[in-house]
């Protein structure tokens, strides 16, 4: 099986109307910049996106939030992003926030074929709201569903031809666990070498889970906030 493409349009040129996707990424960091500019420019629309953030104004997701292609987020963090608050306020944009470890959760779950599993995060809260409850050696918990989706995007630092990826730190966070959980796996990574070239030791994500690989360009790496400790003289 042939797994390489030419470039983000040809990986994301399937991608229709309608369609859930999951986008890697810890906040800013390790976002698939090249996919999420492609499809800005294929204008698909009405995605339910999955992502641990919602990206910014100008960035990441903000720029298909900013082109009002997408329906509805499905995120545990999003604080930096004003046109995302604008379209919620307003009612023109669906949103499910998600406890972040919840979050993780499921969509771990979906890449291991575990259907539910019960957490007691958001017992007592609007989130428990419609979801069943179980008690375990009293303490109540929600059933969550397993999350998947059409399609997973993720960039990674380095890949090989075969669909072998290797994450940076905190990229791994969600990134890893949704290149497993989608029915397609598009992968674009700063480093393609060939088979042989990682070792196996070094291997985050297995190339059985990809079926579209491709070497990005021109990546930003924003950082989503910046602080820097001020140095004491004394």
């Amino acid at each position: 099986m042939n797994k390489l493409v030419a470039s983000a349009d040809a990986a994301v040129a399937d991608i229709r109307d309608g369609a859930t996707l999951m986008l890697g990424g810890f906040g800013l960091n390790g976002i698939p910049e090249n996919c999420i500019a492609a499809l800005v420019k294929s204008g698909v629309k009405e995605l339910t996106c999955i992502s641990n953030n919602a990206g910014v104004d100008d960035f990441g997701l903000g720029l298909l939030l900013k082109t009002r292609q997408i329906k509805k987020m499905m995120s545990s963090y999003v604080g930096e992003n004003a046109e995302f608050e604008r379209q919620l306020l307003q009612g023109e944009l669906e949103v499910d926030l998600i406890p972040q470890g919840t979050l993780a959760t499921r969509i771990q779950m979906a890449g291991m074929g575990i259907p539910a599993f019960f957490t007691p995060a958001g017992y007592g809260t609007e989130i428990a709201i419609g979801k069943e409850v179980r008690e375990f050696n009293g303490k109540k918990y929600l059933m969550e569903h397993a999350l998947h989706a059409d399609f997973a995007i993720v960039k990674a630092w380095k890949g090989d031809t075969m669909g072998n990826l290797v994450f940076r730190k905190s990229t791994r966070n969600f990134s890893t666990s949704m290149a497993k959980a989608g029915t397609i796996t598009i992968a674009e990574v700063e480093e393609l070498v060939q088979p042989g070239e990682i070792d196996p030791d070094h291997v985050d994500v297995a190339g059985v889970y990809v079926h579209r690989i491709f070497q990005g360009s021109n990546y930003e790496k924003r950082i989503e906030r910046k602080t820097v400790r001020i140095q004491s003289h004394n």
